[in-house]
């Protein structure tokens, strides 16, 4: 079924999706369903049924029901090209429609005949941010699974390295509940975007952190400042 789901997958650089391109991340992201292939829905909605529910309910021991998203907001089709990356992060912790809690994360990988010095390892940090607890190669058939909490930091933060036409696909699903225990939550931040995390001694995420905050105020300055004046500073 895979196989036919990545026959379906299209090349989402040349297709209207959700771009990303800053020092803490460079990916592509689809948007929703719109670009589903039959059996892409196929498999995707059945990540979303009753059955595949239970069993997540069963595995993780969540007490409070589980709920898919339909909406695949964040989710659905990701693609990383070469050089591309995740900064580790945690991410956010509310669906923006519903306002139920993140609870887990599953992510499907379809990256048939994928060397290691490709690279694209999906890594788990620890909540102190000292050391890499888990790291999983995105080989085709590969679902990695695990909690979404204030505290899972996650991400694949070195440049991707495969070839020029290869690209790093999977598929995303995020699953809710209404409620949560007090103790995945960081209680000064009740409701947040995602949270981006530098690893501790590593001076390619400080380069990566300072560049995007001259970036970010960059930006608040453009947004506050009258098109005319700012074309005006531009020209000097």
């Amino acid at each position: 079924m895979l196989s036919r789901v990545l026959e379906e997958f299209p090349d989402l650089s040349k297709k209207d999706v959700n771009r990303y391109d800053d020092p803490l991340q460079k990916k592509l992201e689809g948007k929703g369903e719109n670009l589903f292939g039959p059996e892409t829905k196929k498999f995707m909605h059945f990540l979303n049924s009753q059955p595949f529910l239970e069993f997540l309910q069963a595995l993780t021991g969540i007490k409070e029901p589980l709920l898919g998203d339909p909406y695949f907001v964040g989710g659905g089709m990701h693609e990383i090209k070469k050089g591309g990356l995740l900064k580790i992060h945690a991410d956010f912790n509310k669906h923006p429609k519903t306002h139920l809690d993140r609870r887990i994360n599953v992510l499907v990988y379809l990256n048939k005949d994928w060397k290691e010095e490709y690279g694209g390892h999906f890594e788990l940090w620890d909540t102190e941010m000292t050391a890499c607890v888990s790291k999983i190669l995105p080989e085709f058939n590969t679902l990695a699974m695990f909690s979404t909490t204030d505290f899972s930091y996650h991400g694949h933060p070195n440049p991707l390295n495969c070839p020029d036409d290869r690209s790093r696909k999977s598929l995303a699903l995020y699953y809710y509940s209404n409620g949560r225990p007090s103790s995945e939550v960081n209680h000064n931040l009740e409701d947040h975007s995602t949270l981006f995390k530098a690893r501790q001694g590593d001076n390619l995420d400080a380069s990566a952190f300072k560049v995007s905050s001259k970036q970010k105020l960059k930006e608040a300055i453009k947004d506050l400042t009258p098109p005319i004046i700012w074309k005006a500073i531009g020209k000097k």
